[in-house]
């Protein structure tokens, strides 16, 4: 019951890790113009697996009181981790692809913005009369 509870702990601190570090690889990519992407993997998985490794040692050791061991936990929870960066880099980059401000055409003089992106910025109809108080 106790190794349940660890491991629902650490299921739980990956699903946040690989969120924030996929926003993070983002960022990165854009601000850099990177392509070659494969460094932000390594460094990504390997940071979830540090922070799922703590989370997990932390309540297996401290909280619970069983021992720890380091090499079975590491593969372990790097089997848990792999399927679920590989989901979410795959719907990670769905999401950016429909949802992109523009797309170049292939001569990329012309640029031609994406209605998809447009349609989700639209603001809600309740906002349409917020400040009509104020400008009378």
């Amino acid at each position: 019951m106790y190794s349940f509870l660890a491991y629902f702990v650490s299921l739980f601190v990956i699903l946040i890790s690989v969120f924030t570090t996929l926003f993070v690889k983002n960022e990165l990519e854009r601000l850099f113009r990177e392509k070659d992407v494969l460094p932000f993997h390594i460094c990504n998985v390997v940071i979830i697996l540090m922070v799922s490794m703590l989370a997990h040692t932390v309540m297996t050791k401290y909280i619970i009181g069983n021992e720890f061991n380091w090499i079975l936990q590491f593969v372990i929870l790097l089997f848990i981790i792999l399927p679920i960066y590989i989901l979410g880099h795959i719907a990670f980059e769905k999401y950016k692809t429909i949802y992109r401000k523009y797309i170049p055409t292939e001569n990329r003089k012309v640029v031609v913005l994406n209605e998809k992106y447009l349609k989700k910025k639209k603001k809600s109809s309740k906002f349409k009369d917020y400040n009509s108080f104020s400008k009378e």
